[in-house]
Parts: structure tokens; sequence; C-alpha cells
């Protein structure tokens, strides 16, 4: 019995010290989490430069096949391949040799026709005296007039016949239409040639101001227009264009976009469009693939959030945090538009004075309490660059 009475108090003892230990917990509080420290940038409005990149190939500004217009032997080509050449300049020489003939027989005809016109208009002038007198017919006089007039005629006609013969003569130089770099040379001394060919001896090429041809879809230019048309996008003269070339690297010059085609093209569904690009240094061929960047306009009133604070939830919509009231986190969900560098241009979601959670909320969720500061990006690229020169040394 001494020792069932002695379990019982123990047991006893035991319940109160349990029911003691509960007491006091349901009398403690739970702490508060202590505020996650993030920083925010502070959203406004701010005029903001619109650019589109798009392919492009670059074309020629001018473009001339050099072809003869007589027929002959070339006996010399007067050109290094690959040059510049000027416009008059002598390129060919085709043997002139049968049109000197030609420009010498013309020549003779003249003066013979020249001969017969003196002795013509004497008659004339003798018939005319003698016709007052009634010396000759009227018959007579007519037909010395006629004879006169047909002399005057085969003189304009040798003159013509001989001006003629000297075009052919000087075609046998074949000079450079335009000014620009030339080409490899189709023929060769000694090849005949001929006025009517089809194939061109070598072709000048003026890529000093040079086209670069753009295909931009008719929706986006459709869109452009409408945003310009109701204000909410400006334009300031003729758009700028900037190049990226083939290997990746940025073209330094600017050009200016010259015109769009008023035509789509129905199996693309496209415009072309046409830049002007400065190309001084050679740098740029015909035929090169290139990414051009143009400047649509500037909108006025516009958000730009950084990259990094945007992301998207399970239907894909692009969310931010903001500190909100009582400095406790709360989402938006934001219409995005393009990007332009490391930033979403927002189109609604954001007003002036938000404070945009840049780092620190990858754990936090609405209703969380935050301590935030101005976000600073340059602070990053200070504590980066000593790290980069410690392994570097």
């Amino acid at each position: 019995m001494t020792s069932g009475r002695r379990m019982s108090r123990v047991l006893a003892s035991a319940t109160l010290l349990a029911l003691a230990a509960c007491g006091d917990g349901g009398d403690q509080q739970v702490a508060a989490p202590a505020p996650t420290s993030v920083s925010y940038l502070v959203a406004s409005e701010q005029p903001v430069t619109l650019t589109n990149e798009l392919p492009g190939r670059t074309t020629a500004f001018e473009t001339s096949d050099v072809r003869p217009q007589v027929s002959g032997l070339i006996n010399q080509r007067l050109f290094v391949e690959g040059d510049v050449v000027r416009q008059g300049q002598a390129l060919y020489r085709i043997d002139p040799a049968p049109y000197q003939a030609q420009v010498a027989s013309a020549r003779a005809a003249l003066t013979r026709a020249q001969a017969g016109i003196a002795s013509s208009a004497a008659l004339a002038r003798r018939y005319g005296e003698l016709v007052k007198v009634n010396a000759i017919s009227r018959q007579e006089f007519e037909n010395a007039q006629t004879s006169a007039a047909q002399a005057r005629a085969d003189v304009a006609a040798q003159q013509a016949a001989l001006r003629s013969a000297q075009i052919d003569l000087a075609r046998t130089t074949i000079r450079a239409p335009i000014t620009g770099r030339i080409g490899r040379s189709v023929y060769t001394v000694g090849a005949l040639v001929s006025a009517s060919q089809t194939d061109a001896l070598a072709t000048i090429q003026r890529i000093d101001p040079i086209y670069v041809d753009i295909q931009q879809s008719s929706t986006e230019l459709l869109k452009l227009r409408r945003q310009v048309m109701s204000g909410h996008l400006t334009r300031e003269g003729s758009a700028q264009v900037k190049l990226k070339l083939e290997d990746g690297s940025d073209y330094g010059p600017q050009g200016t976009l010259r015109f769009t085609d008023v035509t789509v093209d129905p199996t693309t569904g496209s415009q072309a469009l046409r830049a002007l690009m400065p190309n001084a240094n050679g740098l740029l061929l015909p035929g090169m693939f290139v990414r051009a960047s143009l400047v649509e306009g500037i909108q006025s009133k516009a958000f730009l959030v950084p990259q990094r604070a945007v992301s998207r939830d399970e239907k894909g919509q692009a969310t931010v945090l903001v500190v909100g009231a009582g400095n406790k986190v709360e989402g938006r969900t934001l219409q995005t538009g393009r990007a332009i560098g490391g930033n979403w241009l927002v189109n609604s979601g954001l007003k002036t004075g938000d404070k945009v959670v840049i780092e620190g909320g990858m754990m936090l969720r609405p209703g969380m309490p935050v301590e935030g500061k101005p976000w600073d990006p340059q602070a990053k690229l200070a504590v980066a660059q000593p790290q980069i020169a410690s392994q570097a040394n």
C-alpha cells in the first residue's frame, strides 16, 4: 500500500508541473519577425527615346554597268580592278581605225556637198535675173531654186553624218559614267565586244554614302503611326539610324531614315525602309548583313523599371513588389512594353512615387514588414571592381 500511495503522489506532482508549464507557455507572446532590409527605386515619369532593332542589307548608293556603245576589239584596259574611278575617266579603248575611216569618209562627203551648194546657188541667182526679162521660163527658175535647196539639205545631212561618225570614234574610248569603286574586268585586251551585248565589261558602285535596306512588319509600323497620330509618341526631324555589323561590333557613324515604301510585301507582311549611312572609310560593302537600330520617337511620360525587379506570376503577368503603407510589402501587376537596355518600359500598373523593391525581395510576400532604403545602382559596381582587381592580381 505504501508503494502504491507513493506512486500516486509522483504522478500527481508530474501532472501539476505539466499544467504549470502549459500555463506559463500560454502567457508568453510570439515575437514579431524583424523587418527585412530592401532597396527600392522611387517610380517617376520621364521621357524615353524608343528604338527598334531590325535586320537590313547594304546597297550601293549608285550602280552602273560599263558596256560598249560601239563594236570592235579592245586594245587597252586603263584601270586597276578594285580602284576608285572618277566620272569621265577612260577605262577601255576599242580599236579606233574603222571609226577614223568613217570620220574621214563623212568629212569628204561634206566637202563635196558644200562644193555643190555653191554652183546651185549661183545658177539660181542667174535664173532669177533671166526670169524677170522672160528670157527663161518660170519652170526653169523654180527648178534651179529646188536644186539649190537640195544642195543645202545635202550639206546638212553630211554634217550630221560627220557628227555621228565623230561620236562613234569618241566612243571607242569607254569612260566611267559615275564616280565609284570598280569591280573586276570581265573582258580582257583582245576581246571582241559589240554595242548590243548584254554582258557588262565591269561594274562601278558608289558606296559613300551607302544605303541600308531594312524590313519592318507592317503591323509595327501601323502601331507606330497610331501612337504618333494620338500624340503618345513624338518625332523630331528625320529618324536616326545606328548599325551593328556582322561581327557584332558597332558601326560608329549615324545615318538617317530616308523613306518608307508605300507597298506591303504580301508574302512577308513587311514594308521596306531605306536608310542613308556615311561610309567614308569604305567599311560597309554592298550586300553586307547588318542590324539597324532606328529611333522611332520620344514617349514623353513613361516608367522604366529594372528587369531584375520584375517577375511573372502563374498567369505570365509581370509583377513587382512595392513598399506600401506601414512599410509593408504590396504586390502590383504591370503591363510592360519593350525592353530598353536593362529596364522594362511600363505602360500601366505604377504611379509616381511608388517605391519599387529592387534588391532583397526574393523571399518577401505581400504584407511582410520591410526596412527600405533608396537603391544605388553604382554601389554594386563599386564593390565588384575591387574584387575583379584582386582576382587579376
